[in-house]
């Protein structure tokens, strides 16, 4: 087992800006140790730690998923030092990592089910992972939906990836921006207006719902308007995490820690979450 204090080599392999002012970039990452890859297996919702050396860490959702073998990926936005270091490299260098950490989206409880995935902006990188997953085990699963919306059709993920999965016959895609923009002919309003527009049927589906607090704190309330019961709906809870491994104490909820416990919980289990301060 290896020490989860300790990060291993990984070298970049592709960088893929996503947005005109590449504030957010996607990364592939590549195992430099044949042991590392081997011993390294996650499932779509767990995170992991990258680091520079001297500059520090942070937690990043995993956005490749286990289907895909070859890399690993992650999209960083460029929000602070760590997140400005990881934007200075380039094909061919090193970043460390820890990891797989925290749980998962539980995609054995989904099989045989409908599963809703809702994402907005940035935080669509874990739901990519579910997503590809899903697609890749398609016979597990019955109708997949998709709501992704951003402030912007520049701020859309993946775009690449969006147009095909829109030419899918298998997945129902709906994207949407906030605000009418030239040129853009897909659906136009808030993430969770949309969803509640949309009305996907609760029988025999799960919900994901993950995106900006904002985003997630009005969209909760709409699954429950359209009857999701509270252990069908999970979301993810990526902030304030920094260790990944329920040590320094910064990411505890009351009795939680999000790093350890999460960062995947149902509604079910956060009604007994107190409100973070």
């Amino acid at each position: 087992m290896s020490n989860p204090y300790i990060p291993v080599p990984m070298r970049v392999s592709r960088i893929v800006a996503e947005d005109p002012e590449r504030n957010l970039r996607t990364y592939n990452l590549l195992f430099e140790n044949d042991a590392d890859r081997e011993r390294f297996t996650y499932l779509p919702g767990q995170f992991c730690e990258l680091s520079i050396l001297g500059k520090g860490e942070s937690p990043f959702g995993i956005a490749s998923s286990p289907t895909e073998k070859d890399h690993l990926r992650f999209t960083v936005n460029r929000t602070g030092s760590v997140t400005e270091e990881i934007h200075y490299l380039r094909e061919g260098d090193i970043v460390g990592m820890r990891g797989p950490m925290g749980n998962w989206y539980p995609v054995e409880l989904f099989k045989g089910g409908n599963v809703l995935i809702i994402g907005g902006g940035f935080a669509f990188t874990t739901l990519r992972s579910l997503l590809v997953y899903l697609m890749d085990h398609r016979d597990d699963y019955r109708d997949i939906t998709v709501v992704y919306g951003a402030r912007s059709p520049e701020l859309l993920l993946y775009k690449e990836e969006l147009s095909a999965w829109g030419e899918r016959d298998d997945l129902k895609l709906h994207l949407t921006i906030d605000n009418p923009a030239e040129g853009w002919d897909g659906l136009t309003g808030f993430v969770p207006t949309v969803t509640k527009e949309l009305s996907p049927s609760p029988e025999d589906s799960y919900a994901v719902v993950c995106g900006p607090p904002i985003m997630i704190k009005y969209t909760l309330p709409v699954m429950s308007e359209l009857g999701f019961p509270d252990d069908r709906i999970y979301t993810s809870l990526e902030r304030r995490m920094k260790c990944g491994i329920g040590k320094c104490g910064r990411c505890n909820i009351g009795p939680k820690y999000i790093c350890i416990d999460g960062p995947v919980f149902s509604m079910a289990e956060l009604r007994d979450i107190p409100e973070p301060v």
